[in-house]
């Protein structure tokens, strides 16, 4: 495979005395915490032209100090590596981290966490950060079969909640999920006429706790709460996952905590000469 490294790149010249040379480098953990985007990095490593002796596979644990990339380059390659190669590991890694430990929480209170908010980043790395949620055990959709998602937009298009579900009434094959803000009336109305109307799952997104309280409530006391599945979104916390499945959420959509969550901090260090 040809190298994808230009032959104008600076570093041939920085390094033209000692290009017949090989290097030993690694790509070492600084920190702790899940991996993701290691075989993309692989992918990366054989466009540069760099060898991988071993690796870590993604979704395992790496702790400080442990290697996750062995490569074996000349002095071009390996300093190509070092920019191109830890930023398609380190921001994932710290996506999949964050996505464990809510996964972790989710597991002990036997709801569902996701997080779509991979939707809103760049092209470029939408599938490097749905793969890394995918990795740390956690959903990146409010449901995995075929569903139908009237957010606030479309339900203030079609002018209210009845109108906005009775237009997709005879679509059979898709759930049906339904946001609520308490736009029209107050939330608590808006979740008993989702449930009548058809909707399968009620996502209150208010991001306040107390609503999705009232919500499960009074579902129960009208007899309607079996019908329906309760998503709650709205700044929500990794830590708050328990507070939330008690209120009586049985999906939680966290954003931010995970897609914004910190690097995982990587170094390269070139460990001697092969």
């Amino acid at each position: 495979m040809t190298s994808i490294i230009s032959s104008s790149d600076i570093r041939y010249t920085i390094f033209k005395s000692i290009l017949n040379k090989k290097f030993i480098a690694a790509i070492i953990a600084d920190s702790e915490g899940v991996l993701a985007g290691v075989e993309e990095a692989i992918i990366m490593a054989n466009k540069i032209g760099v060898e991988v002796l071993e690796y870590k596979a993604s979704g395992g644990y790496v702790t400080k100090g442990e290697n996750i990339l062995l490569l074996r380059g000349n002095p071009v390659e390996i300093a190509v590596a070092e920019d191109t190669l830890i930023g398609l590991i380190a921001k994932p890694s710290g996506i999949a981290t964050a996505a464990r430990k809510a996964s972790r929480y989710a597991k002990e209170k036997g709801v569902r966490v996701v997080c779509g908010a991979w939707k809103k980043m760049p092209i470029e790395v939408k599938n490097l950060f749905r793969k890394a949620i995918q990795i740390g055990g956690i959903g990146i959709r409010i449901v995995d079969k075929p569903f139908i998602y009237l957010d606030k937009n479309y339900v203030r298009m079609f002018g209210g909640i009845k109108n906005a579900l009775e237009a997709i009434k005879n679509i059979e094959d898709r759930i049906k999920v339904i946001q609520i803000r308490g736009e029209f009336k107050d939330v608590v109305s808006e979740a008993i006429e989702a449930s009548r109307y058809g909707a399968d799952i009620i996502m209150v997104d208010t991001g306040n706790v107390e609503d999705l309280k009232n919500v499960h409530k009074a579902l129960i006391s009208y007899n309607i709460r079996k019908n329906v599945m309760l998503a709650f979104g709205g700044n929500v916390k990794i830590n708050d996952i328990p507070i939330v499945a008690d209120a009586g959420a049985d999906i939680i959509d966290i954003g931010k905590e995970i897609i914004d969550a910190p690097l995982l901090d990587l170094k390269l260090e070139v460990l001697k000469e092969s």
